[in-house]
């Protein structure tokens, strides 16, 4: 029999047991969301470094450099445009059939097209590989249109009502992992054969790594449920008298405003962020004349701050409001903004610091931005419609992060000095994002 202390300790382990369940299985959901997203946009931002570096000189090689450089560059951006598609056809299939058949999808189409980018011949067949690759980024572009609500809504419906700032920001984090993964794979590969094997033959490997992604999405079919926000969307759609009608269209008719506003509220970071990660090392190698392994070292020293500082500023959301800390972000850019770029325009090869404080501070500033913004976005929304306005509202202001580094480039016109122009702009786009911002917080929902 039993003593009174030992059914005492089984009537206080059970409920303890019951109500650690819901912890484990949003830690083992936000870990999910961190480790498919980090995959997913190290596949989408390798093609970005391949298209710099080797795509220019192999599929699109002409007489002229410049020429080459922009049809390279123009895939890129087919990418960005593709994202906003994805999200639209994620949604309405994330909200009607749920959360993790959708993400997994995405998952193996991010996978399998990344994969194959590693595999596109070297042809006598002007047309084709091009055609390939602009084929393969469309997929690319989708896919992760498709794969950031769904991470972010695994992480966030899993997560305690009072820290779904915290858990959210484990979406994000993917964003500068994946670029330090990126990178740190091209930099390894670069050191490690020949010039010739690395144009021939080395730069495909860092696409086939990409098959780790089919790995994930099989993990995440197996051991994760669907999301009990969703579980309780469902049950109530099935005791509906009449079908719901669909998702996209419920948020074009209902919440446009709100998803236009979502979006207008991230233009300045997401402009900013591609200057940081792309914009800033065409300029500091052509214009400025930094070693580009420079360049790139102190790009990853700020990105890798930013995956420290994004958790941290989520949890402060948590305690003090998300777009307060939100909205600390978007002030600070535009006040770094012009400072930024006159740092950027200072520097030269024989003093990088201007350059390196420059964009490790953007970056912490951006961090203020990236940790609150998935539960922020998913928040605006009601469950039933929350795949579909989260989605749009991040992925339709995604397209103007793909031409940015393009307008900075026209801006700056081969001179340095011409930076300011940047900046200018940037306070003008932060403006814009705060008054979307004033105006989100003083709607109900």
């Amino acid at each position: 029999m039993p003593t009174p202390r030992q059914e005492d300790q089984g009537q206080t382990l059970e409920p303890s047991a019951k109500q650690g369940q819901p912890k484990r299985r949003a830690r083992k959901a936000a870990f999910a969301a961190a480790i498919s997203t980090s995959l997913e946009w190290y596949d989408f931002f390798i093609y970005a470094t391949a298209a710099a570096l080797v795509f220019n000189a192999t599929f699109f090689a002409t007489d002229s450099e410049v020429v080459a450089a922009l049809n390279s560059f123009a895939t890129v951006a087919v990418g960005f445009v593709a994202r906003p598609i994805g999200g639209i056809i994620a949604g309405h299939y994330g909200d009607r059939y749920g959360r993790k058949p959708v993400l997994v999808a995405a998952i193996l189409l991010m996978g399998v097209a990344t994969t194959l980018i590693g595999l596109v011949p070297n042809t006598s067949v002007v047309w084709l590989a091009p055609a390939l690759l602009v084929l393969l980024r469309i997929c690319q572009g989708l896919a992760v249109g498709g794969q950031w609500g769904g991470a972010v809504l695994l992480a966030i419906e899993y997560a305690p009502e009072n820290r779904r700032g915290f858990y959210g920001s484990f979406a994000q984090l993917g964003i500068p992992i994946g670029i330090v993964l990126g990178n740190s794979v091209f930099l390894l590969v670069s050191q490690t054969v020949s010039a010739d094997s690395f144009m021939s033959w080395g730069w495909r490997v860092p696409f086939w790594i990409s098959l780790l992604m089919i790995v994930v999405a099989v993990a995440i079919h197996r051991y994760l449920e669907e999301t009990p926000e969703f579980q309780e969307v469902e049950a109530k759609r099935e005791a509906a008298p009449t079908p719901a009608a669909s998702p996209v269209l419920h948020v074009l008719r209902n919440n446009l405003g709100t998803v236009l506003l979502a979006g207008g509220t991230y233009l300045a970071g997401l402009f900013v962020f591609y200057i940081t990660i792309t914009g800033a090392m065409q300029v500091a190698t052509t214009n400025l004349g930094i070693e580009r392994s420079t360049v790139l070292w102190i790009v990853l020293a700020a990105v890798g701050i930013t995956a420290v500082m994004v958790p941290l500023t989520a949890y402060l959301s948590d305690l003090y409001g998300r777009k307060l800390i939100y909205g600390i972000g978007i002030v600070g850019i535009g006040v770094w903004a012009v400072p930024m770029c006159l740092l950027i325009a200072s520097a030269h090869p024989d003093n990088i610091w201007p350059l390196a404080i420059a964009l490790i501070a953007c970056c912490v500033i951006l961090s203020f931005q990236s940790g609150p913004q998935a539960a922020l976005f998913a928040e605006l929304f009601p469950a039933e419609v929350r795949y579909s306005g989260a989605s749009l509202g991040y992925q339709g202001a995604a397209i103007v992060g793909g031409f940015a580094p393009m307008v900075m480039v026209a801006l700056v016109d081969g001179n340095e000095t011409n930076l300011w122009r940047v900046g200018a702009l940037i306070v003008g786009l932060a403006v814009v994002a705060l008054l979307c911002l004033i105006v989100l917080a003083r709607r109900r929902y």
